[in-house]
C-alpha cells in the first residue's frame, strides 16, 4: 500500500512510502479491537470507590431494646444497615479493573485498527517536523494545511521530540504519541492518523526484518 508523502502545506512531495499489507491491509477483527479498547479503558479506572460497613460506621454496639415483649421488630445495634447512618451491605471496595490480554491478541487488535484506518483512507504521511523550539503556531498552520483542524488527529512520530510535544499539546483535537507507544484505543479514537515519514518507514523496516 503506497501513501504519498505530504509537506506541511498538504502538498505532495513526489515521494511515497510503502506501508505493508500485513499491517494495513488485513481483514479487521472486531472482537479483538473490542477487547483491547475494553482493557485500555478498564486500566484508566482508579477503583478507589469505598463505603463503610457496619463495622466501620460510628455508633454504639449496645442492643437497642430487649428481644421480646416490645411489640416491635427485633433490633441489634444502631449500626444496623437498615438504619439511617448504618453500614452498607455488600458495598463497593477498592479494587483494580485491569485484566490481562495476550500479546498476540493486542498486536492483532492494533493491526486491525490500522487496517480500518487504511480502508477509510484516514492515514496521512507527512514530512518530519523540524522544530528547533516549541512553536504551536507553526504546527497549527501545518495541521490546517493538512485539513485536519476540525478532526481528531493522532500525530505519530518515530522518536521523542520535546519541541513537537510542547507545540501540539495546546492544539484542540491533536494528540501526539510515539510509534512505539501507539495503542488500539488511540487509533480508533482518532478520525485520522498523521504519521511522520520516518515513523512510516519503520513499519516497512520492521516488516522486512
Amino acid at each position: 500500500m503506497q501513501v504519498d508523502v505530504l509537506n506541511i502545506k498538504g502538498e505532495k512531495t513526489g515521494r511515497a512510502v510503502e506501508l505493508p499489507e500485513e499491517i494495513f491491509g488485513i481483514e479487521p477483527n472486531d472482537h479483538v479491537i473490542y477487547l483491547a479498547v475494553k482493557q485500555y479503558l478498564a486500566a484508566q479506572r482508579q477503583g478507589t470507590h469505598k463505603v463503610k460497613t457496619r463495622a466501620e460506621v460510628q455508633g454504639a454496639s449496645r442492643k437497642l431494646h430487649k428481644q421480646k415483649g416490645t411489640g416491635g421488630s427485633r433490633k441489634g445495634n444502631i449500626r444496623n444497615p437498615l438504619y439511617k447512618g448504618g453500614g452498607t451491605i455488600f458495598g463497593p471496595k477498592p479494587h483494580g479493573y485491569e485484566f490481562k490480554l495476550n500479546r498476540k491478541v493486542k498486536d492483532l487488535a492494533k493491526i486491525s485498527a490500522l487496517s480500518y484506518k487504511a480502508k477509510d483512507a484516514a492515514i496521512m504521511v507527512v514530512e518530519d517536523l523540524a522544530l528547533n523550539a516549541p512553536k504551536t503556531k507553526e504546527v497549527a498552520i501545518a495541521m490546517k494545511g493538512l485539513n485536519v483542524t476540525n478532526k481528531k488527529a493522532l500525530l505519530i512520530i518515530d522518536s521523542y521530540n520535546d519541541n513537537v510535544y510542547l507545540s501540539t499539546r495546546n492544539i484542540p483535537n491533536i494528540a501526539t504519541t510515539l510509534l512505539a507507544d501507539i495503542n488500539t484505543y488511540d487509533i480508533m479514537n482518532a478520525d485520522v492518523l498523521v504519521i511522520t515519514e520516518n515513523a512510516a518507514k519503520i513499519f516497512s523496516e520492521n516488516e522486512a526484518a
